[in-house]
């Protein structure tokens, strides 16, 4: 069981909940480490968790039948995922992989589906998650026939900052270019060029491992 000032750091829609709902949440909580490359799920695995990020970077992506990757999300510290396969109790569509030492919050589909049933307040978080990431899964597949490798990295690095998903998070994210061309679908030497693109436009400020957004919405709206 979670410790309760662990939940309240990791998952802020914890803190809008009642007291009988969040003691009912941090029973059903578990943490998990993962190695740096580790499969967390394959497509096909039945991952029957609710799953949060406390620690570390996530890839979740396809592959298809001919062999040919698509990178869906890249989640970071603070992000919770797989409420719609919870709730269908169906295999996972996606892969995940971890892109660095990653420690995931794993809360059990039974306190899942308690605190759907019974708590509003959980709802209503649902409801915003589900909005951000149709949203977000709809910009991707625009992202893909439209823009170029530096709109495609500037989209990628937007949503990691997206207000609604990531609430509690400043504008700076300990994030190695590696790690970028990864989540963008890229090599490292083209993430590098985009970021010096982005940053002599304004709108991130590229650190020793690290990037600061300096524009979110501009970043957001990024076009090439």
């Amino acid at each position: 069981m979670i410790p309760p000032e662990d939940l309240r750091r990791i998952a802020a829609w914890s803190r809008d909940l009642t007291e009988a709902e969040f003691e009912e949440a941090r029973r059903g909580v578990s943490l998990k480490l993962y190695g740096k490359g580790a499969y967390i799920c394959h497509v096909g695995d039945r991952l029957e968790s609710w799953t949060g990020v406390a620690e570390g970077l996530v890839k979740m992506s396809t592959t298809s039948k001919t062999g040919k990757s698509a990178t869906l999300a890249g989640m970071r510290a603070g992000a919770w995922f797989g409420e719609g396969t919870v709730i269908k109790a169906e295999p996972r569509r996606y892969e995940l992989v971890a892109l660095r030492e990653t420690r995931l919050a794993l809360m059990r589909r039974s306190t899942f589906l308690w605190l759907f049933e019974h708590s509003a307040a959980f709802n209503r978080f649902l409801v915003h998650q589900f909005n951000e990431r149709l949203a977000q899964f709809i910009a991707i597949a625009e992202t893909e026939r439209t823009l170029d490798s530096t709109g495609r990295l500037a989209r990628n690095l937007a949503w990691l900052f997206n207000p609604i998903l990531y609430p509690d998070l400043d504008r700076t994210l300990a994030i190695s270019q590696e790690e970028l061309g990864l989540l963008a679908g890229m090599s490292r030497q083209i993430a590098n060029q985009g970021l010096a693109k982005l940053e002599g436009l304004g709108l991130l400020e590229v650190g020793h491992g690290s990037v600061t957004i300096l524009d979110l919405e501009r970043l957001a709206r990024y076009e090439g």
